[in-house]
């Protein structure tokens, strides 16, 4: 069976990362498929929405750090280039869900470890189980993080906390995580595919296109100065003005009903 399944429907893509034997830890066939699932999905215009899952009872659980032990002894020059390969592989990932133009919905339950953690601060939007927990976990093996955490845990939590988390490498349940600003909603366990499925639900009904210039916007604001934010609104507006969509809301919003949006 496939280390990663992909249903759609409704203009929803599930990605379920599906190595439950390993609490999904992944693994360089796990990383080349779901790059080049993100980038089919990425210039798909009938997904309006992602949502990325692991099977089983966890999210991930980071690198798969068994295989690293066959490098243990190996020469340092060589496990040097080793790493920096394999952590290069991971890079497209990041790479390509910051870039889609489809909200991409985390549905978090269980282990948030490591390279998992880096791959949900990617995601969009975060619904978190209340089993769920997180822990940047890279000092515990005497390794420092990698795909995009330290990036994006500074913009996420502030600078202090994020040095605490990534030095101590403690363990953070579900309601911490919320306090923190993770995730957005954390829910009763059996309860987290039905909420994720309604918010991406909500998000596949919306203005397909809007939605692609709220996710570029902010993204762009991480490292533009005002007047670059400024600009890049208007013309992102402007784009935007010329969907049907923007002319269903306009007219919807007179007419005092409920916008009908197709994702044009």
């Amino acid at each position: 069976m496939s280390v990663l399944l992909v249903e759609r429907e409704g203009g929803i893509a599930t990605l379920t990362i599906n190595r439950p034997e390993t609490r999904n830890a992944i693994n360089l066939e796990l990383r080349r498929l779901l790059t080049d699932t993100l980038r089919e999905i990425e210039t798909d215009k009938a997904v309006r929405c992602v949502i990325l899952r692991g099977a089983g009872e966890h999210f991930m659980s980071g690198g798969d750090v068994k295989s690293f032990l066959e490098y243990a002894e190996q020469p340092p020059e060589v496990r040097r280039r080793t790493f920096l390969q394999r952590i290069h592989d991971l890079h497209p990932i990041m790479m390509v869900m910051r870039r889609m133009p489809q909200p991409v919905i985390g549905s978090i339950r269980g282990a948030v470890a490591g390279a998992g953690m880096s791959i949900a601060l990617n995601c969009d939007l975060l619904v978190a189980a209340q089993d769920a927990f997180f822990t940047l976990a890279y000092v515990h093996i005497g390794a420092s993080p990698d795909g995009s955490a330290t990036y994006y845990l500074p913009r996420v939590v502030g600078a202090k906390k994020a040095m605490e988390i990534a030095l101590l490498g403690d363990r953070y349940d579900a309601a911490t995580a919320l306090d923190l600003g993770l995730v957005n909603w954390v829910v009763p366990t059996e309860q987290l595919e039905a909420e994720t499925r309604r918010i991406a639900g909500r998000i596949a009904a919306g203005p397909s296109r809007a939605h692609a210039g709220v996710k570029r916007l902010l993204g762009m604001s991480l490292n533009n100065g005002l007047a670059e934010q400024l600009q890049a609104e208007a013309e992102t507006f402007a784009d935007v003005a010329t969907s049907d969509d923007w002319v269903e809301g306009v007219r919807a919003f007179n007419e005092k009903r409920k916008p009908r949006f197709s994702g044009n």
